[in-house]
């Protein structure tokens, strides 16, 4: 059974779909199953360049980079999205980003923002815990 916020691939079109309100259904693309992405937490492999980072600034307030060193935003390799996500899975807040942003988010409102996940289009899910 899928539960809140859950993300599902399919993995013949590319379909990639949010649970908003989870059922005891199996999620189906294009005729299969779709695939569950577990969110990868250590990026040692890549050079730290994927995991959400929760960073406070003095300029713009607080905010989530994707890696300890910035992700590089190509056409060929870049951030699709950056969610962040209450404790309680009650709030999330999404945003899409094209090859020429900077992978980074403000947060309008940190009002129970426990987590981040960003979504690289070669490399998958990440996820991140704020401090």
């Amino acid at each position: 059974m899928s539960e809140r916020l859950d993300l599902y691939k399919c993995n013949v079109c590319g379909n990639l779909v949010e649970v908003i309100l989870p059922g005891v259904g199996e999620l189906v693309c294009c005729g299969e199953p779709m695939e569950f992405l577990e969110a990868k937490k250590q990026d040692s492999e890549y050079g730290e360049k994927h995991v959400p980072v929760f960073s406070a600034t003095d300029e713009k307030g607080d905010e989530v980079r994707v890696g300890a060193e910035l992700h590089p935003m190509t056409n060929e390799h870049y951030i699709q999205f950056i969610e962040t996500i209450s404790a309680d899975k009650a709030r999330a807040e999404i945003q899409y980003f094209s090859p020429s942003d900077e992978p980074i988010m403000l947060i309008k409102d940190k009002l129970g923002i426990k987590s981040a996940r960003a979504f690289c289009n070669i490399h998958g899910l990440w996820s991140g815990e704020q401090d």
